[in-house]
Formats: structure tokens, C-alpha cells, sequence
């Protein structure tokens, strides 16, 4: 998927305007930038953003359950902790960014780019996600677990730890990615892509799952 790198190269780019009121419940913000803000502790349920920019946000805490991102480019963005359930990104990218212990379980994610990120802790148990794709980013103890993955690839990242039990795969793909520590739902992973030197890389956590013991005399 192509991947805007540049603010000013947006096609939105000359309409941004600063978000002149605070966040809220239910609200519905269209073409505006946030830039260098730090939210500690905001709410934001149910707000709306479309064809907006954030730069050098920090999310701290705070509650942004069924919030909606709709042809949004975040850049040098950082989450701390917070709920996002249910949240919906749709046509988002996310580049240079750091996510650490957020809670976005059953949210929907299309059309999504994640570039050169840095993600820790993140829950994803019953998410959606289709279309989205992690690149050069390194993924720790990510939590996929009941998770629907459609057309989902991992270019030059690194998972480690990630759990994927109970996983619905209908389009998998871990080709290209740098590091695969999958520590729980191998058995989920029917239908997922790997290549061979992952396979190689893997196979004593394969045995161990499908109750192969391996001796060599």
C-alpha cells in the first residue's frame, strides 16, 4: 500500500486547521491538525475524525472507546496506555510511532499502515483487521488472541512474543518479516504463509504444539 511520508503532500493538506475546542464525547472533527498536544487523560468515546493530520501527539491514558479515524496520517505519535475499544481506523497511516498497553480490543482496522513503529502490549483480542499492514516495526507481546485477520503481512518487522490463540485466518502472511516469536495460537495459524527459514526457526515450537518428540538416537 502506498504510504504518504510528507504532511504537506496530503491531499487534505491545505485545508488542516487547528482543533480549536476540546475533545469530547460524540465529537465529529473533520480536517484538522493536532500538533505537539499532549492528552492526558482525555475522553473522546465516539468522536469522529476524518481527512486529519496529528504530529507529535501523546496520548496518555484517557478513553477513546468507538472512536472512528477515517483517512487520518499520524506521525511521531505516541500511546500511552488507554482504551480504544472497538475503535475503527479506516485509510490510516501511522509512522514513527510508539504504542505501549493499549486496550483496542474488538476494534476494526482497514486499509491501515503501520511504518517504523514501536508497539508493546497491545490488545487486539477480537479485532478485525484487514487490509493492514505492520512495516519495520517491531511488535513485543502483541495480543491477536480471537482476533479476524484478512489480508494482514508483517514486512521487515519483528514479532516477538505475540499470541494469536483462537485466531479466524483468512489471509495471513508472515513472509518478510525479520523476527517470528509467536508464544501461544500456533495452532490457530491454519492458512498463514511463513517461509521456509521461518519454518526452520520454528519447528522446535511447532513440535512442541503438535506433540512431536524429536530424539536423535
Amino acid at each position: 500500500m502506498p504510504v504518504i511520508h510528507d504532511l504537506s503532500s496530503l491531499p487534505y493538506a491545505e485545508y488542516l486547521r487547528p482543533l480549536d475546542e476540546e475533545l469530547s464525547h460524540d465529537g465529529d472533527h473533520s480536517e484538522i491538525h493536532l500538533d505537539a498536544v499532549e492528552l492526558d487523560g482525555a475522553t473522546a468515546a465516539g468522536s469522529r475524525f476524518s481527512e486529519s493530520a496529528m504530529t507529535a501527539v501523546t496520548f496518555t491514558g484517557g478513553t477513546y472507546d468507538k472512536v472512528r479515524l477515517d483517512d487520518v496520517w499520524l506521525s511521531r505519535c505516541r500511546w500511552i496506555g488507554g482504551t480504544w475499544g472497538e475503535a475503527q481506523l479506516l485509510d490510516t497511516t501511522v509512522l514513527d510511532s510508539a504504542i505501549a498497553g493499549v486496550q483496542a480490543y474488538g476494534s476494526q482496522w482497514r486499509r491501515v499502515v503501520v511504518q517504523g513503529s514501536k508497539i508493546d502490549s497491545l490488545n487486539l483480542r477480537g479485532a478485525r483487521l484487514q487490509d493492514v499492514e505492520f512495516r519495520d516495526c517491531d511488535l513485543s507481546e502483541v495480543d491477536f488472541g480471537g482476533a479476524t485477520l484478512i489480508n494482514v503481512t508483517f514486512p521487515g518487522s519483528a514479532l516477538r512474543r505475540a499470541r494469536f490463540d483462537k485466531v479466524t485466518v483468512k489471509k495471513l502472511d508472515f513472509r518478510g518479516a525479520r523476527e517470528l516469536d509467536v508464544a501461544q495460537g500456533w495452532d490457530a495459524l491454519r492458512g498463514a504463509v511463513i517461509s521456509s527459514g521461518q519454518l526452520a526457526e520454528a519447528a522446535p515450537a511447532l513440535a512442541q504444539v503438535l506433540g512431536i518428540v524429536v530424539k536423535d538416537r
